[in-house]
């Protein structure tokens, strides 16, 4: 039976005409300017960050495998924050909300859950990474061929932006209500689906089906290559050579607690317990806090990547000299 006050998902110009307004953080008239400069400053330096990271390791002639997942991983975190964070400093300059067209908020959020779930199987590429290298270390440079690096990358890209995909189109498939004020500050995917007019858990199944193969398979493969790590570690007689396989572990291992807890919090839980407040907060910490994290933590625990960097910084220090 149709809502009442629905729009007509079946009218051809929907797409055209039909516009979204993100309210963002509206409710925080005194801080919205303090707010602003301090996701300025955020976004600055994650750029910043992430793309020193990504042309340090360009211009890495031998390239191992983990630079290479590294790379992408930069790659991915750029993206992810020029497709969020532009959208939400808007938000806090415009009084009363930002408008988003109907077209414009489903490609948010296809390329927010692409690029998020891309970082997801990515993260499983590089534990398996870990893995080999940890459990085979003499057949490593075999096993992990440039070859089966690019196919894997390929293979995160791709399959996110299939998912992806298929999730956006049943998420705006749905009738929404008239009232098409999104709390929150981008298109994410439990915001909007708040306004569908439906009842019962059916619209929920695509989300849900989603976080099956964007969340919980690449999980179930970390973990998997994290057991084999484990054992491996166990054999390994010396605590010296037991600390040093096991450190080389540690930066991939806080970026995915990092980014799996977040998202975990966020999109496994039902429709009903959705907090505007709570989800805006979280989503603050998750598409700005984090992608600034992963180039500190891989820069201060990765010794190959320290090395890059100080290598590219002095190749710019003697073309300024010269």
């Amino acid at each position: 039976m149709p809502c009442e006050g629905c729009m007509d998902r079946n009218n051809v110009s929907t797409g055209a005409t039909v516009e979204f307004l993100l309210l963002g953080f509206s409710e925080l008239l005194r801080l919205r300017i303090l707010l602003f400069l301090i996701l300025l400053i955020v976004h600055l330096v994650t750029l910043a960050g992430n793309l020193m990271i990504f042309v340090a390791v360009l211009m890495e002639p031998s390239r191992p495998p983990m630079l290479f997942f590294l790379c992408q991983l930069s790659a991915i975190e750029l993206c992810y924050t020029l497709v969020i964070v532009p959208k939400a400093l808007l938000s806090l300059v415009a009084v009363g909300g930002s408008p988003i067209s109907f077209l414009g908020c489903a490609a948010q959020m296809h390329l927010f859950v692409a690029l998020g779930g891309a970082e997801c199987f990515l993260l499983a590429a590089m534990a398996y990474d870990r893995c080999v290298a940890v459990c085979q270390p003499l057949r490593y440079a075999a096993l992990m061929g440039r070859g089966l690096c690019l196919r894997l990358g390929l293979a995160c890209g791709l399959g996110a932006f299939a998912v992806a995909l298929a999730l956006t189109a049943a998420v705006f498939r749905l009738p929404f209500c008239r009232s098409r004020r999104i709390d929150h500050f981008f298109c994410d995917v439990p915001a909007v689906l708040h306004l569908a007019c439906t009842h019962g858990y059916g619209p929920e199944l695509p989300l849900l089906a989603a976080c099956v193969l964007l969340l919980l398979l690449p999980l179930l493969l970390i973990l998997a290559s994290y057991s084999c790590i484990a054992v491996a570690l166990v054999r390994i007689a010396s605590p010296v050579g037991r600390g040093k396989a096991f450190s080389t572990c540690v930066s991939h291992l806080a970026v995915t607690l990092v980014h799996y807890g977040c998202a975990t919090f966020m999109y496994i839980r039902p429709k009903s317990s959705y907090s505007p407040a709570r989800d805006k907060a979280v989503s603050l910490v998750y598409t700005n806090i984090t992608p600034l994290m992963y180039p500190l933590v891989y820069s201060l625990r990765n010794k190959e990547v320290r090395g890059m960097l100080r290598k590219m910084l002095s190749r710019r220090k003697i073309t300024q000299v010269n």
